[in-house]
């Protein structure tokens, strides 16, 4: 079973990816040209030129850790926006199959103490009661 955590940070790799690369040919995707350290705990998110095969890798403590899933009918939808820092809601919804331009989220409380994504900047996500 994945569990998706607000704690994690989220990395779209936007190329389209050979979906034969196992863990290490991903890391090096990840260390080569996005310009991270796989072994840092993020989820990095490759999705397949045929849009119907997504794969998320992570350094899980000891090891990598892959999951992978192929839609047999339909394709997966990137999201529009050239970000490549998602959060947990946005790929929970680009699992399930919702397009995420049409998604409007309504407005929520959110602690001040709490470190959100800035547009071009990557911060984690901080629970107040870390803080």
């Amino acid at each position: 079973m994945l569990a998706l955590s607000h704690s994690c940070r989220y990395f779209l790799y936007r190329s389209p990816t050979d979906m034969r690369f196992g863990i290490y040919s991903l890391a090096g995707l990840v260390r080569n040209e996005l310009g991270f350290d796989p072994s840092s705990g993020d989820v990095f998110v490759f999705l397949g030129k045929r849009l119907n095969q997504i794969r998320l890798l992570q350094w899980d403590r000891d090891g990598f850790a892959m999951y992978v899933k192929k839609l047999e009918q339909g394709t997966f939808e990137w999201p529009k926006s050239e970000d490549i820092a998602i959060t947990s809601h946005q790929l929970t919804l680009l699992l399930q199959g919702v397009m995420l331009d049409s998604v409007r989220l309504r407005k929520r409380y959110q602690h001040p103490n709490q470190v959100t994504k800035q547009e071009g900047e990557f911060a984690k996500k901080v629970p107040y009661w870390l803080v």
